[in-house]
């Protein structure tokens, strides 16, 4: 046991710090499909690819779970699960760039364009269709910060904690 583990004793499961990743990561991600089933927030693909960040986390953090005692493969999986937690933070400033008119987004961000030289019926099939949302839309936000801020706050805070437990969670 090192002296750090010692003077921790919270640190001294190694299951816990991948634990704590996945439930990070299963909450984030509940948060976000309860925002968009049940809140009716539609994502963009901006909002969709934020979530993989948290998918790479979560899968991080499972992999955790079962190298556990497994002391420095554990601290890796730990600092890579840091780094999918900067990626999203990058993913999700980028977004509020793109909330925020700085720059253009992706060109997936923009709403389809409409053929109006399209046959009526065709052109009834484009309008009825459900369009996805748009990246440079805000559709929630609290205190001025949307939800693509409160990501990047989140997932940096969640960089800085892996990175932290990372230096203390016990080895054998």
């Amino acid at each position: 046991m090192s002296a750090i583990a010692e003077a921790n004793p919270l640190f001294e499961n190694p299951r816990l710090v991948p634990g704590v990743i996945v439930a990070v990561c299963v909450g984030a991600l509940g948060s976000a499909l309860a925002s968009e089933y049940w809140g009716g927030l539609d994502p963009c693909v901006l909002c969709i690819y934020q979530r993989f960040a948290y998918v790479g986390a979560m899968t991080l953090g499972l992999a955790g779970l079962i190298l556990a005692p497994q002391g420095k493969a554990l601290k890796v999986l730990i600092l890579l699960a840091a780094l999918a937690f900067l990626a999203g933070a990058g993913i999700a400033m980028f977004h509020v760039g793109v909330e925020q008119h700085w720059w253009r987004g992706t060109e997936s961000c923009h709403a389809v364009a409409i053929d109006f030289n399209a046959p009526v019926s065709d052109l009834r099939e484009q309008l009825l269709a459900k369009q996805p949302a748009t990246c440079d839309s805000i559709p929630w936000s609290f205190a001025g910060i949307s939800i693509a801020g409160f990501n990047v706050i989140a997932s940096l805070l969640f960089a800085a904690g892996c990175v932290w437990a990372s230096r203390r969670v016990a080895t054998p």
